[in-house]
């Protein structure tokens, strides 16, 4: 989308700047070269300058380093004609002047240049005249002194429906539950009186709620496109400045403008950097510069229902719990659109999508490619298929093929090969069994995905080496024999350690970090737990195993006693877990020679070798646990 044009300026602007421009011209020449200005004098021989001393025609004398200016008098002794000469080395000079009362001083004297004074006074007002209405018009022609430094003037991006390049609900995907909340605002822009009729109202504010990358800005693009009507577009941080009442003057400029567009979209990305809520800060009714844009914000969301403009707001974050609660009611956002990762068909909409820009073999399979890729939001997949672009092009294919797109997967979730790290044989050995004790403790665990390769190839910043396992399907539910199992397939590598090597390294610190959170999220949030029953012991906890990830949030306030509980039942967890995958490994242990001695030929072991090997893994019985 392109931005509008600005305004010509007036008559008078242009004026001012060619003075300007002027002004500011005749000052650096006369600063470069002073002399052209002023009135040159005539040149004498430093000995007849001298023998006019003797003879008591000097009247004053101007030595410099370079130039002797000296005055004669005339007739009537009276002050006459001015002259210059080259001195010389004279360290008589000036007793000879005193002697014969010359007045002599080191500056050069000031000539009668009369052009030069009027200009000395006119130039100046001119040139402060030009820079004034220079910054004027940069503000966009504002009147006062706030407007001449543009301070007040918001900064919104104006699209215009008759831009180059369009973007309609066609290019977005993945997220059609998002897409249908926001066709109803199109077709109110379009036909609103199909909704005045029936008595309805149309939401004034719509906030999109979802985690990064996952098209929210995409989305709002897409609204303007095809509604057809000017879409302000501006960042929640571009509101705040250094001066104070700088954001609030913006906020009211920026709705004053799309008033006058009406009706037409005002699109606020990441809102929460204006619209935290008040409470949180401490200073509740405060000075704030936030708070005060964040009022102003508020009080012109309210003004809407004056008049018949008909201006909604966008706006986008992905932390909707720090927002303000007077920005959630009803009258202001009135309607929250959550867009979330997409689902197997979203992923697979979304790579045909990105697909199509880049040369792909017919051979590709794109659904096999979004079954590898759970949990992956817009921009990533984005991000996957320009990967495996790059990776054909270094490699200079022509089209990108089904491996591409497998090394891409492995670069975004495993990071980049570090064949550069060369271990040595033992610490190659320990990682060798390490990621097989993974790959046989997994291949038994219903709750976890499909082991698709095994590598002792080093990768990113810390991996050694990795176990890819991949899920056939998309899931939101896991139970808790599941999740014990997901524990036991972390330790397993451990495990193998333990059973091969007879002690430790720190290669398992990962997956101890892992496998203590899930068990503690078993507990203090999903409530599996025969000692502590069902009872929430985190504050604000995913209810969800397939949350965002990140840190853990803190524990409600509980006594000595039950920290203690919860201590001991999350570390019995894991120690279930952990013997659970010793047993495997113990049991299967001339299996686990034997793909650990493959692996550290091969370095990688994948596809139908893998699975064939895989196959062979002896479950355990019952009462083995």
């Amino acid at each position: 989308m392109s931005i509008k044009d600005r305004p010509r300026p007036s008559w008078p602007a242009l004026v001012s700047r060619i003075l300007f421009l002027a002004g500011l011209g005749f000052l650096i020449l006369n600063l470069v070269f002073p002399q052209a200005f002023s009135p040159k004098p005539q040149q004498v021989p430093y000995s007849l300058f001298i023998n006019q001393v003797n003879d008591n025609e000097v009247a004053r004398a101007y030595v410099g380093q370079d130039q002797i200016r000296y005055q004669l008098k005339d007739s009537n002794g009276d002050l006459g004609q001015i002259l210059s000469t080259n001195p010389i080395f004279d360290m008589e000079l000036p007793q000879r002047l005193e002697d014969h009362s010359v007045e002599f001083a080191a500056a050069p004297p000031k000539g009668n240049n009369w052009f030069g004074s009027i200009l000395s006074w006119v130039i100046p007002p001119l040139i402060f005249v030009g820079i004034f209405q220079f910054f004027m018009n940069r503000g966009g022609g504002m009147g006062g002194p706030q407007g001449a430094l543009s301070i007040n003037k918001n900064k919104a991006k104006v699209y215009v429906e008759d831009d180059e390049t369009k973007v309609g609900f066609a290019d977005v995907a993945g997220v059609e539950e998002a897409k249908t909340e926001l066709e109803e605002i199109v077709e109110f822009l379009k036909n609103p009186q199909r909704y005045t009729d029936i008595g309805a109202r149309i939401p004034k504010g719509v906030l999109l709620v979802g985690p990064p990358g996952t098209g929210k800005t995409l989305l709002a693009k897409a609204v303007a496109g095809e509604a057809g009507v000017s879409f302000f577009s501006i960042s929640g941080s571009e509101f705040v400045e250094l001066f104070v009442g700088a954001g609030a003057a913006r906020v009211r400029d920026l709705f004053e403008q799309a008033k006058k567009k009406a009706p037409c979209i005002i699109f606020i990305d990441e809102l929460d950097a204006i619209g935290k809520s008040r409470a949180n800060g401490g200073f509740v009714g405060g000075n704030d510069e936030r708070e005060q844009t964040l009022n102003q914000l508020l009080t012109e969301m309210d003004g809407f229902a004056a008049g018949d403009a008909t201006v909604i707001v966008l706006a986008a974050t992905n932390r909707p719990e720090t927002l303000d609660p007077a920005l959630l009611r009803p009258g202001r956002f009135d309607r929250q659109v959550l867009v979330d990762r997409p689902d197997l068909p979203g992923r697979l909409k979304i790579l045909e999508i990105y697909a199509a820009k880049v040369k792909i073999d017919p051979a590709v399979d794109l659904k096999a490619i979004a079954t590898r890729t759970p949990g992956f939001a817009g921009a990533d997949l984005a991000n996957l298929v320009n990967e495996a672009a790059l990776l054909a092009a270094r490699a200079q294919r022509t089209t990108v093929s089904q491996a591409d797109f497998a090394e891409a997967i492995e670069r975004v979730v495993a990071g980049l090969e570090k064949k550069s790290r060369v271990l040595n044989d033992k610490e190659k050995k320990i990682v060798a069994y390490h990621e097989v004790g993974h790959a046989l403790v997994g291949a038994l665990m219903p709750g976890g995905g499909k082991v698709a390769k095994i590598s002792i190839v080093p990768r990113g910043m810390a991996a050694l080496g990795y176990t890819l396992q991949m899920p056939t399907e998309d899931r939101f539910l896991m139970s808790e024999s599941e999740l014990r199992d997901q524990i036991a397939t972390l330790l397993g590598g451990r495990a193998a350690e333990e059973v091969v090597f007879g002690s430790i390294t720190t290669g398992a610190a990962n997956d101890l970090q892992r496998a203590t959170d899930l068990a503690e999220r078993m507990v203090t949030t999903y409530g599996m737990s025969d000692i502590l029953g069902p009872l929430a012991y985190e504050k604000g906890g995913q209810n969800n195993f397939l949350g965002d990830g990140g840190m853990m949030n803190p524990r409600r306030n509980v006594s000595d006693e039950t920290a203690k509980a919860i201590d001991q039942e999350v570390k019995d967890i894991v120690e279930q877990g952990h013997q659970q995958a010793l047993a495997i490994l113990r049991q299967n242990r001339d299996l686990l020679e034997t793909i650990a001695q493959q692996i550290l030929e091969a370095e990688v072991i994948e596809g139908d070798q893998l699975q064939g090997l895989l196959e062979q893994v002896k479950a355990l019985e019952p009462a083995t646990v």
